[in-house]
C-alpha cells in the first residue's frame, strides 16, 4: 500500500494578543478544531516565547494524494478564514516514504 502524507505549515500573527495566555488560548482552539474538524495532526511548533507570533504545522496521511490536497486546503481556507489570526505566509511539504 502506498502512503501519501503531507504536511502545511503556517505563520501566524495575533493581534489581539497581550500575553502568552491569551496567545496559548486562541491557538489551542485552532489546533484542537482542526484535529476534530478535518482529522488532521495538529501542533504549535515555532514562536511559542512570543505574545502575538505563531507557528502551526498539520500534517495529513492517506493513500490518496488527492485526500490529503483536499484536507490541507480545507484546513488552510479554515485558518485564513479566522479574524484572529494574520496569516503571514504558508509552505507545504509531502514526505517521502522509504521504499
Amino acid at each position: 500500500m502506498t502512503l501519501f502524507v503531507g504536511a502545511l505549515e503556517m505563520e501566524l500573527h495575533v493581534p489581539d494578543s497581550g500575553s502568552l495566555k491569551e496567545k496559548r488560548a486562541v491557538v489551542k482552539h485552532l489546533v484542537d478544531t482542526a484535529r476534530r474538524r478535518y482529522g488532521v495532526a495538529a501542533s504549535e511548533v515555532d514562536h511559542q516565547e512570543l505574545w502575538q507570533r505563531v507557528g502551526v504545522a498539520f500534517a495529513a496521511v492517506s493513500s490518496s494524494a488527492t485526500h490529503v490536497e483536499d484536507v490541507l486546503d480545507a484546513v488552510e481556507r479554515f485558518v485564513w478564514s479566522n479574524p484572529e489570526f494574520t496569516v503571514l505566509g504558508a509552505r507545504r511539504h509531502w514526505l517521502e516514504p522509504d521504499s
